[in-house]
C-alpha cells in the first residue's frame, strides 16, 4: 500500500483536476515545429545507436502536441545508415544548420514537419511518422505570430 499525497493531508482529489484525454494521431499534413529535446539511444539489438528527436507543434489546433523522429546513425546495416543520413540532412537543411557537432544545435529552430499517418504492424493502431522536413519560409502563413504577443518560437 502507498499513501497518495499531493501536498495536502487529504490525498488526491480527482474531482479537482481535469482528466487527461487520450491522444489520437495528428492528421496528416505539414506542421510548424521545433526540436525541444534530443538523445542518442541504443538500438533494440544493442549493435548501434539512433538519434531520437522530440518535436513540438508551435501553432494551430494541435499546438503543444509532440512528435518523435529517429535517425539510425550507427548501425551494422550500411543501407539503414545511408537512409538515416539523408533524412538527417533534410532536417539540417530545414533548420539551416549544416555542420552539426551536437544535436542541441538543432533545438528551438522552427521548421515545417511533414507528418504522415501509418498503421502499425504490431497492433494495427494508427500512429504518426515524420515524412520529411522543410524550411519554415515555405509556409509563411503558418509562421505568423500568435495574437497578443511574440511568435511561439521567440520564447
Amino acid at each position: 500500500m502507498v499513501a497518495i499525497n499531493d501536498g495536502g493531508n487529504n490525498g488526491f482529489d480527482a474531482t479537482a483536476v481535469e482528466p487527461q484525454k487520450a491522444f489520437e494521431p495528428l492528421p496528416a499534413g505539414d506542421y510548424l515545429c521545433v526540436i525541444t529535446n534530443s538523445e542518442m539511444k541504443p538500438t533494440k539489438k544493442g549493435d548501434g545507436q539512433y538519434l531520437e528527436v522530440q518535436l513540438e507543434v508551435l501553432d494551430g489546433p494541435h499546438k503543444g502536441r509532440r512528435l518523435f523522429d529517429r535517425f539510425n546513425l550507427q548501425n551494422p546495416n550500411p543501407q539503414a545508415v545511408e537512409i538515416a543520413r539523408r533524412q538527417f540532412s533534410g532536417l539540417c537543411h530545414a533548420v539551416n544548420v549544416m555542420r552539426v557537432q551536437d544535436s542541441c544545435q538543432l533545438h528551438n529552430i522552427p521548421c515545417v514537419v511533414q507528418v504522415k499517418c501509418k498503421k502499425r504492424d504490431d497492433n494495427g493502431e494508427w500512429s504518426n511518422e515524420v515524412g520529411g522536413y522543410k524550411a519554415k519560409s515555405t509556409t509563411p502563413a503558418a509562421t505568423a505570430p500568435a495574437a497578443g504577443g511574440a511568435a511561439p518560437w521567440a520564447r
